[in-house]
């Protein structure tokens, strides 16, 4: 199955789209993935057309990023994320419409000298464990970001894994950027305040690292 993900807009609260990969990550052998850009929803098409069971694609719309940031087309495979950027102060792992949000964020955290590497899981079930644990024995820092909201969101499963499996690594919490924790409201300029951004992925950034 593929179907629209993400916040379109003006959709009130039982239409936005924001909470429904939470939702089909929870059903037991379900492949869920979700493209942040129009070459991965490609290849993740033709990787459903191609495994043998059930497979849901979620694809980011409204303001979905236009361009392919998967410039170099590299292959996707089941079950394994990708590092878009590589850094060593902090780990940014999310997905979908959530990469737009924190490349926007990685830039302004640049005029702070602070090194960012980004994970694009691309699989959230299965979920590549192992490349953000890898990443974090590096960075010793992580934050989540995601559109859906803060309660029993993806962020709350990976930092629950990061805890049990990589706490010694960690000099800081883990913090899970998302939106807010309110039924999503119908006018735009609430719409726009119940919506994660840029500048708070950038706070969040720099309250781990200890420059806020």
């Amino acid at each position: 199955a593929i179907d629209r993900a993400g916040f379109v807009g003006e959709d009130g609260a039982t239409h936005a789209g924001i909470f429904d990969l939470t939702y089909l990550r929870c059903i037991p052998n379900l492949v869920v993935m979700a493209p942040s850009n129009e070459n991965e929803c490609w290849q993740m098409l033709n990787l459903g057309y191609s495994h043998k069971g059930p497979v849901a694609i979620r694809y980011p719309r409204g303001n979905a990023p236009g361009e392919n940031i998967n410039k170099d087309k590299k292959e996707i495979e089941l079950g394994k994320a990708n590092i878009l950027i590589e850094g060593t102060d902090i780990t940014i792992v999310s997905y979908g419409i959530g990469i737009k949000h924190s490349l926007m964020a990685i830039e302004l955290a640049k005029d702070f000298n602070i090194s960012v590497e980004l994970i694009d899981l691309r699989s959230l079930r299965p979920l590549d464990y192992n490349t953000v644990f890898e990443s974090i024995k590096k960075t010793n820092r992580c934050i989540t970001v995601e559109e859906c909201f803060p309660v029993c969101s993806i962020g709350n499963h990976l930092s629950a894994s990061i805890m049990e499996n990589v706490f010694d690594y960690l000099d800081a919490p883990v913090i899970n950027c998302t939106g807010k924790d309110v039924p999503m409201p119908y006018a735009k300029n609430l719409e726009l305040a119940a919506l994660i951004t840029p500048k708070e992925i950038l706070e969040k950034i720099k309250k781990v690292t200890n420059l806020d």
